[in-house]
Protein backbone atom coordinates (compact mmCIF):
# COMPACT_ATOMS: atom_id res chain seq x y z
CA UNK A 1 0.00 0.00 0.00
CA UNK A 2 1.26 3.66 -0.43
CA UNK A 3 2.18 6.11 2.19
CA UNK A 4 -0.65 8.89 2.30
CA UNK A 5 1.16 12.31 2.61
CA UNK A 6 -0.57 13.23 5.70
CA UNK A 7 1.00 10.38 7.64
CA UNK A 8 3.22 10.73 10.18
CA UNK A 9 7.17 10.12 9.60
CA UNK A 10 7.82 6.71 12.11
CA UNK A 11 9.49 7.31 15.30
CA UNK A 12 13.37 7.01 15.38
CA UNK A 13 13.81 5.23 18.74
CA UNK A 14 17.79 6.17 18.69
CA UNK A 15 16.93 9.52 17.67
CA UNK A 16 14.21 10.32 20.36
CA UNK A 17 16.31 8.40 23.28
CA UNK A 18 19.83 9.78 22.34
CA UNK A 19 19.18 12.97 20.87
CA UNK A 20 21.08 12.06 17.95
CA UNK A 21 19.87 12.75 14.56
CA UNK A 22 22.22 9.38 13.03
CA UNK A 23 24.81 11.88 11.76
CA UNK A 24 27.77 10.29 12.90
CA UNK A 25 29.85 13.14 14.20
CA UNK A 26 26.73 14.86 15.69
CA UNK A 27 26.79 14.37 19.55
CA UNK A 28 23.85 14.29 21.63
CA UNK A 29 22.31 17.42 22.44
CA UNK A 30 22.35 17.22 26.29
CA UNK A 31 26.09 15.53 26.70
CA UNK A 32 27.72 18.90 27.65
CA UNK A 33 27.07 20.23 30.90
CA UNK A 34 25.35 23.67 29.39
CA UNK A 35 23.50 21.96 26.55
CA UNK A 36 21.88 19.40 29.13
CA UNK A 37 21.12 23.23 30.92
CA UNK A 38 19.62 24.20 27.45
CA UNK A 39 17.57 21.47 26.11
CA UNK A 40 15.77 20.20 29.82
CA UNK A 41 16.09 23.96 31.80
CA UNK A 42 17.52 22.24 34.70
CA UNK A 43 20.46 20.91 36.34
CA UNK A 44 21.41 17.69 35.80
CA UNK A 45 21.34 15.45 38.78
CA UNK A 46 23.99 12.87 39.34
CA UNK A 47 24.23 9.64 41.96
CA UNK A 48 27.92 10.33 44.08
CA UNK A 49 30.09 7.49 44.56
CA UNK A 50 28.35 7.71 48.19
CA UNK A 51 25.11 6.54 46.82
CA UNK A 52 23.75 10.52 47.63
CA UNK A 53 21.89 12.53 45.33
CA UNK A 54 23.17 15.32 43.79
CA UNK A 55 22.58 18.72 41.63
CA UNK A 56 25.86 20.72 40.04
CA UNK A 57 26.20 24.32 38.81
CA UNK A 58 29.73 26.39 37.53
CA UNK A 59 31.10 29.22 39.91
CA UNK A 60 33.84 31.69 39.20
CA UNK A 61 36.58 33.10 41.06
CA UNK A 62 39.59 35.04 40.16
CA UNK A 63 42.85 33.80 40.11
CA UNK A 64 46.29 35.26 40.25
CA UNK A 65 47.39 34.36 36.67
CA UNK A 66 47.17 36.89 34.58
CA UNK A 67 46.77 35.29 31.79
CA UNK A 68 43.76 33.58 33.01
CA UNK A 69 42.62 35.57 35.44
CA UNK A 70 39.23 33.61 36.11
CA UNK A 71 38.83 30.19 36.93
CA UNK A 72 35.60 27.81 37.59
CA UNK A 73 34.67 25.19 39.49
CA UNK A 74 31.72 22.74 39.99
CA UNK A 75 29.37 23.44 43.08
CA UNK A 76 27.75 19.93 43.89
CA UNK A 77 24.62 20.26 46.06
CA UNK A 78 23.69 17.33 48.06
CA UNK A 79 19.80 16.72 48.21
CA UNK A 80 18.08 14.55 51.24
CA UNK A 81 17.24 11.30 50.08
CA UNK A 82 13.63 12.38 49.32
CA UNK A 83 14.78 15.56 47.37
CA UNK A 84 13.09 17.86 50.31
CA UNK A 85 16.32 19.95 51.08
CA UNK A 86 19.81 20.25 50.62
CA UNK A 87 22.03 19.08 52.82
CA UNK A 88 25.32 20.17 51.83
CA UNK A 89 27.33 20.84 49.07
CA UNK A 90 31.41 19.49 47.83
CA UNK A 91 33.32 21.59 44.93
CA UNK A 92 35.46 20.26 42.33
CA UNK A 93 38.54 21.45 41.92
CA UNK A 94 39.12 24.53 38.80
CA UNK A 95 37.74 22.73 36.03
CA UNK A 96 38.33 25.43 33.24
CA UNK A 97 40.15 29.24 32.50
CA UNK A 98 39.67 32.29 30.96
CA UNK A 99 39.96 35.97 30.45
CA UNK A 100 36.79 36.95 31.36
CA UNK A 101 34.21 34.90 34.47
CA UNK A 102 32.00 34.10 31.68
CA UNK A 103 34.68 32.89 29.61
CA UNK A 104 35.42 30.61 32.34
CA UNK A 105 32.13 29.29 32.91
CA UNK A 106 31.17 28.59 29.13
CA UNK A 107 34.49 26.63 29.01
CA UNK A 108 33.35 24.34 31.89
CA UNK A 109 29.61 24.61 30.26
CA UNK A 110 31.49 22.11 27.30
CA UNK A 111 32.42 19.60 29.42
CA UNK A 112 30.91 16.20 29.17
CA UNK A 113 28.00 15.56 32.16
CA UNK A 114 30.86 12.35 31.96
CA UNK A 115 33.24 14.54 33.04
CA UNK A 116 31.33 16.39 35.67
CA UNK A 117 30.23 12.98 37.28
CA UNK A 118 34.03 12.44 37.25
CA UNK A 119 34.46 15.73 39.30
CA UNK A 120 32.03 15.24 41.98
CA UNK A 121 33.50 11.69 42.69
CA UNK A 122 36.53 13.13 43.10
CA UNK A 123 35.16 15.98 45.22
CA UNK A 124 33.42 13.52 47.16
CA UNK A 125 36.94 11.30 47.76
CA UNK A 126 38.45 14.34 48.73
CA UNK A 127 36.01 15.43 51.44
CA UNK A 128 35.86 12.16 52.59
CA UNK A 129 40.00 12.25 52.91
CA UNK A 130 39.72 15.19 54.82
CA UNK A 131 37.08 13.96 57.50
Amino acid sequence: MPEEADEEPALDVIEAATGQTGKKDEPAADLTLGGYHALHERPPAFEGIDGLPYTVDVDTEATNDPDEPFAAFFVFLRWAATGAGIMDHVESSDVAHGRTAEEARARALELTLFEVRAELDAAIERRKAEE
